[in-house]
């Protein structure tokens, strides 16, 4: 899915070589200001790498449209961005953005449920709580059908058992729908539990173990 070949950014990354597979789970973990979002950053060609390479399905990162790359590989920021509007019109807008109107409303009051988001789709976004408005943002993501999921701390403002919650369902989602799921975490616990493979940065230093 993903290689990594001798990368460099600034004096942030510095990572030889590394794979992350197809229709797995993959955590990045890491000490504050390591460079988890920094490379979360570069799987989506947010940024690009002083040196080195980065493949998607065998093709390099630059070489793909942007926007194109943006419709397959979809990245969630920690910051959950609101747009004035309903609730419903913030889930549809990543739908929007890839231009398929396409969409099942049972699916997303499914959803709001299984996040345990108990609001009308008509009740304006702004009001939401934090925590709310990251899990709408998460459903924005899953309701646009991507090939990759990159979640940077998609759970940093929820409380543990909804946190629990929250990554159960998407890790479900993920098996049952083919898909691969990259995510940074604070929590070691939530990665060891969920993940297929877990990316450890260190400093300058990156290690990589399966679960």
């Amino acid at each position: 899915m993903f290689e990594i070949k001798n990368l460099k950014y600034k004096d942030i990354l510095e990572i030889e070589h590394i794979i992350i597979n197809k229709n797995s789970v993959t955590s990045i973990v890491g000490e504050s200001g390591s460079g988890k979002t920094t490379l979360l950053k570069m799987l989506n060609n947010i940024i690009s790498p002083d040196e080195g390479e980065i493949y998607y399905d065998e093709k390099e990162l630059n070489q793909y449209d942007p926007i194109d790359l943006r419709r397959r590989v979809v990245m969630l920021p920690q910051t959950p961005v609101i747009y004035k509007g309903s609730i419903l019109d913030n889930i549809l807008i990543g739908k929007r953005f890839s231009k398929s109107e396409n969409y099942n409303i049972e699916e997303i009051k499914v959803l709001l449920e299984k996040f345990n988001v108990n609001k009308n789709l008509n009740e304006p976004a702004e009001n939401l709580s934090g925590g709310e408005k990251q899990r709408i943002c998460l459903i924005r993501i899953l309701i646009m059908n991507p090939e990759v999921i990159l979640l940077d701390e998609p759970t940093s403002a929820l409380d543990e058992n909804t946190e629990d919650l929250v990554v159960n369902y998407v890790v479900e989602y993920v098996k049952k729908n083919n898909k691969t799921l990259i995510m940074v975490t604070h929590s070691k616990e939530i990665a060891k539990k969920y993940s297929d493979y877990i990316i450890e940065i260190k400093g300058d230093d990156l290690f990589e173990w399966s679960c």
